[in-house]
Parts: structure tokens; C-alpha cells; sequence
């Protein structure tokens, strides 16, 4: 059963009070339930310096619901925490009390511990992630800096999304933003380096990013963006008006009011911090919470391999043999860590589709490789994992999505046509078990690929094998050999 031992955090932010209840591979666990409710905690704490009291029975009756629902998925461990709102709140203990007494053990994050889960989030997404991640939430935003795998410096400034209008009234954002960055060690911290966007805001504002430009694969982790691009969408978001949201359906109304601040606050950030691009990662506070709890062994696996590895295991036929395979077909080309890594992927879910009608499991394969939820991967990647599946199961060359082919350029989506040759042919050859592979292998020398197969496994060669061998040696530039 998938849900097995499901996890939860319940995280009680300043703009919205969310339960995320997680469970399969303890690298990258899987969401199996996410829910959220606008209850607004923040919106009053920097005027009055109080949680509004229709703000907090809102919360509330939030989190009595999400107590029912963890009972019964019977989750077996829950954590909650709580950050700006109710950290500076003088009525925040007192909320606090009111969420213990619903059954929950409610803990308040400080702004350095919110800010460095934040960056264990994107560590935990992206591994080689180096630049600066900013957690914008609706009381505060988190700047803390992420390299080689360990977190940094951290500071908790008061620019939440719901504190943002008195400074835009003002004018004053800009001046108040460089100086509180370099107030707290920030400034020019990013130049020559990714700023890393977190927080609902932003995503949503990549969202309205992708859906202006018509973008043909509109996932959010992992996507780009310029850093003169808010300055761009200012004058945009201006014309753009709640009446028009419907027609940009990735965009969520109730995130859309505070797209225009979170817009302005981050080209403020983009003059402080002097980013070379802007990268938005899905992760945050809730997986870096997941990712400090794991043994240093297990942080430093690879995410998209583990996920491709569980997936893989869980639709193939027999015991996955997706390791043996991307090593039986290693020696056919001469790929680079990155390719190399995309190549093991593609293996470790090269039978995720044998149960689909055999005229739509090429289908079935582009649909896991772009839109499966992996991490750790950009659209190129997806598009390339894609290609290679397709190949792998029966679709040919050309994926039937131009626009998202183009993402790739045409020698990495040869590359990736190659992978899935050799794939297939090895599928075919050993019947998708490990034994066909461990008595024969692929040898590559000058311009010959040859396929060797031991003296007592000789009837594993046969015409479809043979034809195999000679499409991919073909896709190769090579001869074949038996």
C-alpha cells in the first residue's frame, strides 16, 4: 500500500494554514494529501500587533478539520509548526494554546530556523542549488544562502506579502529593501548566482510568467526566469485585473491580490542581491523540515534517481532491473554526468508502461517523463527523459509535441532517441529480466557496436534482436556486429 506510514506537517503561516501529509520513499516522499486555507493570521499583526480574532477562528476551525483528517489517514507522526504571525503576535501564545488544546503539539519557528528549513527545502529538491533562496511568506521573508549542499547565513526580514502596501503607497519599497538586505549582510550577496524563489506568491507569479509566454511545459519547479523579468511584468500585472484570471487558468484567483507587491518586492530584491537568473523551487519550509530529520547517508542520494527508482519499481513487470540495464548500455556511448545521469533515469522507468494498451504506452511514457513529479530535473531534462522513453517503447524518433521538443536542442534529442534504442533492445533481448543482460553485453570499438552473447544463451539472438541491434547502431553512425 502506498500510503503506508504517511507523515504530515501542518505548517500555520502568516497568509494560509496548510496540512501536507507525505508518505512512500523517505528521500523524496510523495504528497498523498495537501490542503490549504486563506485564514490570513498576518494581516493585522503589523497594525494592531495582534492575530484578528475572525482571522484566528478561521485558522482554527482549519486545523480541527485537518486533526480529523490525519486520524483518519492514520498518520503516524504529525508536526506542527507555526512562523511570522504567530511569532510576533502578542496574542500568539494564546493561539498557540488554543491548537494544543485540538490535539496538536504546535511549535513557533524562529526567523533564522524558518529561513534555514526554507534553504534545506531547496537543497532537498536541488542538490547543487548555489545562489541565495528567499522565502517570501505573507509575514516575512527569509533570505539564507544554500552551497555545496549546507546551508548558510540566515536572516528574517519584516517584508511579508501582507506588510508590503504601506511601503508601495509610500514609494518607499525599493530603498527600504536594499537597505534591510544589506542591513542583514545580503547585499549583492547573489551577484553571479541564482536567487532561489519560495513561497505561494511567487509560484504563482511564475505561473502568470508561464501562461503570458505560452510556455509549452508549465511546471514550476526548476523554471527560470530572467531577472529583468519583473520589471517586464509591472507594467503587465497593472493592466491585469481579477475579470481576466479565468483565461489564465494556472493562475489562482486567491493568490492573485498579492501578485502585484510580490512582483514589486522581488525586482527590489533583484537590485539588492544582483542575481544572474531567478529559479522557483516547490520546496520549502514543510521539505526541509523532512530533509533535517534524515540520516546524512540518505540526504545524499540522488532525488530524481530514488523517485525514478520507486516509481520504476512499483508499475514494472519483475524485480526492476533498471541498474543492470543503463549499465549494459553504458558502453554504446560516451555521455557527460548529466546525460549520464538523465540516461539511468530513463532505465530505472523503462517497463513504467507495459500495462497500458501497447498503442498508447509511448504515449504513457512521454506523459511520466514531463509530468511526473520529479525534482532535481529542468524542463530540458523532462523533455529528454521523454524522448528516450518514447523510443524505448515503440514511438519513433520525432516526439509529437514540437513545441515542448524544442525545449531540447536536436543533438540532445538524438542523444536521448539513442538512449531508447538501447533500451528497447536490451528489453527485447532478456524479456525485461536481469538474466538476458547478465549473459550477454554491448561493445563499442571504432566504428562496430557489437552485441556479444555467451556460447549457452546463443538462442537469445534472433531476427527482432538483430534488427534492434542494427537501429541502433544506425542512430549511432556505427555498424553492427554479432
Amino acid at each position: 500500500m502506498f500510503a503506508e506510514h504517511p507523515v504530515a506537517i501542518i505548517d500555520i503561516g502568516s497568509n494560509s494554514v496548510r496540512l501536507v501529509v507525505y508518505s512512500g520513499a523517505t528521500r523524496i516522499p510523495s504528497v498523498i494529501f495537501n490542503e490549504k486555507v486563506l485564514a490570513g493570521l498576518g494581516k493585522g499583526v503589523g497594525e494592531t500587533g495582534a492575530i484578528d480574532p475572525e482571522a484566528g477562528r478561521r485558522a482554527l476551525a482549519a486545523l480541527e478539520r485537518f486533526h480529523l483528517l490525519v486520524a483518519q489517514m492514520k498518520v503516524v507522526r504529525t508536526r506542527t509548526v507555526a512562523t511570522a504571525a504567530v511569532r510576533e503576535a502578542s496574542n500568539g501564545v494564546a493561539f498557540l494554546d488554543s491548537v494544543e488544546a485540538l490535539g496538536f503539539e504546535p511549535r513557533i519557528l524562529s526567523g533564522e530556523e524558518e529561513g534555514k528549513r526554507a534553504g534545506q527545502g531547496v537543497l532537498s529538491a536541488i542538490p547543487d542549488a548555489d545562489g541565495i533562496v528567499g522565502d517570501l511568506g505573507g509575514g516575512s521573508l527569509e533570505l539564507v544562502e544554500v552551497s555545496a549542499g549546507r546551508v548558510g547565513r540566515s536572516a528574517s526580514l519584516p517584508l511579508g506579502v501582507l506588510r508590503l502596501d504601506p511601503l508601495v503607497e509610500k514609494g518607499s519599497l525599493t530603498k527600504k529593501v536594499a537597505k534591510a538586505a544589506a542591513a542583514a549582510g545580503f547585499g549583492g550577496a547573489c551577484e553571479g548566482r541564482p536567487f532561489y524563489l519560495v513561497g505561494g506568491s511567487w509560484r504563482a507569479l511564475a505561473r502568470l510568467d508561464m501562461a503570458l509566454a505560452d510556455h509549452p511545459l508549465p511546471i514550476t519547479q526548476q523554471y527560470a526566469m530572467t531577472p529583468d523579468r519583473p520589471c517586464q511584468l509591472r507594467d503587465i500585472l497593472a493592466k491585469v485585473g481579477k475579470a481576466d484570471v479565468p483565461d489564465l487558468p494556472s493562475v489562482s484567483l486567491s493568490r492573485f491580490p498579492t501578485l502585484p507587491n510580490a512582483n514589486l518586492l522581488l525586482d527590489a530584491l533583484v537590485g539588492a542581491l544582483d542575481p544572474d537568473r531567478l529559479v522557483v523551487s516547490s520546496f520549502g519550509i514543510r521539505e526541509g523540515l523532512l530533509f533535517d530529520e534524515l540520516p546524512r547517508e540518505e540526504r545524499a542520494l540522488d532525488p530524481l534517481i530514488e523517485a525514478a527508482r520507486e516509481a520504476g519499481a512499483g508499475l514494472g513487470r519483475f524485480a526492476q532491473h533498471g541498474d543492470l540495464l543503463d549499465a549494459w548500455i553504458a558502453p554504446a556511448f560516451d555521455d557527460d554526468a548529466r546525460s549520464a545521469r538523465l540516461r539511468l533515469a530513463a532505465c530505472l522507468l523503462s517497463d513504467i508502461a507495459w500495462a497500458a494498451h501497447p498503442d498508447f504506452r509511448a504515449e504513457r511514457g512521454i506523459d511520466m517523463a514531463l509530468h511526473g513529479n520529479w525534482v532535481a530535473i529542468d524542463a530540458p531534462g523532462r523533455v529528454m527523459l521523454a524522448q528516450a522513453l518514447f523510443c524505448n517503447f515503440g514511438g519513433g524518433r520525432n516526439l509529437p509535441y514540437p513545441d515542448i521538443a524544442a525545449l531540447c536542442s536536436p543533438a540532445e534529442l538524438r542523444r536521448a532517441s539513442a538512449w531508447g534504442f538501447a533500451m528497447r533492445l536490451g528489453q527485447r533481448l532478456s524479456g525485461g529480466v536481469a538474466a538476458g543482460l547478465k549473459r550477454s553485453r554491448l561493445v563499442r570499438e571504432g566504428d562496430v557496436l557489437r552485441l556479444e552473447v555467451r556460447a549457452d544463451s546463443e538462442a537469445l539472438r534472433g531476427e527482432i534482436v538483430e534488427r534492434r541491434l542494427k537501429s541502433l547502431a544506425g542512430e549511432l553512425g556505427l555498424k553492427a556486429a554479432l
